[in-house]
């Protein structure tokens, strides 16, 4: 990780350990939509040490910082994603796949909750991935 990248962190008051570099690493340009168990996973064999709490609250300051999106598309697992502009998801009922959305979806806000404050939504699409279908079939 560059320079510039790791006092940016340091100015949000984030303390860079290695293992938080490493989880910073991981996460950046990230499209799986990895959950704390994937990252540790993925990390462990070269951290020995790190413990999955590690993860766990890296990943728990990096939401509260606004750096990664903790996102509801599997109800046994969180998932982070590190990119935080407003955007969808589909998520393949089989294998769990999570598709980025970028398109734009507009519609009016349901009745019960226009006279709340919305901050952030999400569209979850259900269903099966080309590759699931495909087995389907």
């Amino acid at each position: 990780m560059d320079e510039k990248k790791l006092e940016f962190y340091k100015s949000l008051g984030i303390k860079l350990t290695p293992q938080r570099i490493a989880i910073l690493e991981y996460l950046e340009g990230n499209k799986e939509h990895p959950s704390a168990e994937d990252i540790y996973n993925s990390l462990k064999k070269n951290f020995p040490s790190m413990s999955f709490a590690t993860v766990y609250n890296t990943l728990d300051v990096l939401v509260k910082k606004g750096l990664i999106k903790e996102i509801i598309v599997d109800p046994y697992k969180k998932r982070f994603d590190p990119f935080t502009h407003t955007h969808h998801h589909f998520v393949c009922k089989y294998c769990k796949k999570v598709i980025d959305i970028s398109q734009e979806i507009n519609f009016p806000l349901p009745k019960e909750i226009q006279n709340c404050e919305v901050e952030d939504f999400q569209v979850v699409f259900i269903g099966l991935c080309p590759e699931c279908k495909d087995r389907k079939n």
